[in-house]
């Protein structure tokens, strides 16, 4: 029998009196924060002008759509009806549930509001955020691991992992890290490589790789990760949510990337 991997992580990091910090916490703050150096430091790479107080500023749009849709994509797309009985619960935040799609379409809104700040064109300023997004993605899958959450399917592979709260108590695929090296470490080296060009690819290159590349994976790792419970698989025994939502993302990414290609032909 092959041994088998426990993962008894504490989500906390660490407490102050009844005032706890949990590593999902901290993982957004970091992710945020790595994010917005890459922008600013890339807007410099690619000689945009922006000051350290709208770069600061366009962030903080970007941020607050990113929190405000994740939280609202979950209630919309994986709450099963359960907030429209319980709308006092859409906003607590602290009970968890996330959703990167309901963020992305967020943080894109808050995006029209630092192009306006900033006075980038919205798609070269898509291109300076999404560099910096696999970061993040990187760190809140690590996150996702250690609260032993959106765990994967059973499997016999030896680096199997048992999850306290799963069914069966079976070793199961940690999906959480095969989506942190492939959404996170793998399409940030990509998006950080292509960046190196200067001058840089024409605007909405970079953005349209990210929802390519990030839809690919995505799709990929649902495969082997565990449906949502009050979910299930939505048709064929294998379709999840998180892969129908992730179809349009490639579709637009597609279209974006044409688009790039077409204008700097004209």
């Amino acid at each position: 029998m092959l041994n088998e991997i426990y993962q008894n992580l504490n989500p906390v990091a660490f407490s102050i009196g009844s005032f706890q910090v949990r590593w999902y916490g901290i993982a957004y703050i970091v992710g945020f924060v790595i994010a917005g150096i890459i922008f600013y430091f890339t807007a410099k790479r690619w000689k945009i002008k922006i000051t350290e107080d709208k770069a600061l500023a366009a962030i903080l749009c970007g941020v607050t759509g990113i929190i405000i849709g994740a939280r609202l994509g979950y209630v919309l797309f994986y709450g099963d009806g359960y907030y429209f009985s319980h709308p006092e619960k859409i906003l607590a935040f602290h009970e968890g549930g996330m959703s990167f799609h309901g963020g992305l379409v967020g943080g894109l809104i808050g995006g029209i509001f630092a192009a306006k700040i900033t006075k980038i064109p919205y798609l070269r300023l898509c291109d300076l955020a999404f560099i910096g997004v696999p970061v993040g993605l990187f760190f809140g899958r690590i996150a996702n691991f250690i609260n032993g959450e959106l765990w994967g399917a059973p499997t016999d592979l030896p680096w199997g992992v048992v999850f306290h709260g799963a069914a069966g108590m079976m070793p199961r695929h940690p999906s959480q890290l095969y989506e942190a090296l492939l959404e996170g470490l793998v399409l940030f080296i990509v998006l950080f490589v292509m960046s190196r060009k200067n001058p840089p690819f024409k605007p909405g290159t970079y953005f349209a790789t990210f929802l390519i590349l990030y839809s690919v994976f995505r799709f990929a790792v649902e495969f082997v990760r565990q449906p949502d419970s009050q979910l299930g698989y939505l048709a064929w025994d294998w379709l999840t949510m998180g892969q129908l939502l992730t179809i349009p993302l490639f579709i637009a990414g597609v279209f974006i990337l044409i688009y790039a290609n077409k204008k700097s032909s004209q």
